[in-house]
């Protein structure tokens, strides 16, 4: 009897933590900065047929320390109920630069990055708790680290 109550508290907790957002930005004074913004915000799952979902959103990219940044990963960790590994999704400089996308931000500047990864979904209600952790990894013109992160929510 005691498992059984103790397992929804469980739940509980780890779905209220998952619902934290906010950007985290780490960078040194006098070098290259980034900062993230997804669009849309929540993502918003659509349907690609059977269990198959698309996860269509952009990743705005800002370098707001005034030097330029070479971006050397992007990447998304889903998860659902706050804590449980759904997904993951990471980008380097070579696959980033084969999609076209350009791999470094201009001092002062921004990037634009649109994605549309495709996961198997069993499981609708999966999407009530289900969140993304998305980060960027860079290094300005001196090879200084450059990293934001952000967490948003997924829906369907």
């Amino acid at each position: 009897m005691k498992r059984v109550a103790v397992l929804p508290l469980f739940l509980l907790l780890t779905f209220c933590a998952g619902g934290r957002g906010g950007d985290d930005t780490m960078s040194q004074p006098g070098h290259g900065a980034l900062s993230i913004q997804i669009v849309p915000n929540p993502i918003v799952a659509r349907g690609a047929g059977g269990n198959m979902y698309d996860f269509p959103f952009e990743v705005l990219i800002r370098e707001t320390g005034g030097r330029a940044v070479t971006i050397d990963r992007v990447s998304a960790d889903v998860l659902a109920l706050g804590s449980i590994p759904v997904a993951n999704e990471s980008y380097d400089s070579a696959k980033i630069a084969g999609l076209g996308y350009a791999t470094t931000v201009p001092a002062n500047g921004e990037l634009r990055y649109r994605f549309t990864p495709r996961h198997e979904v069993t499981d609708e209600r999966l999407f009530g708790g289900v969140s993304a952790q998305l980060s960027v990894e860079g290094r300005d013109d001196t090879g200084t680290p450059a990293t934001a992160r952000t967490t948003v929510t997924v829906t369907r």
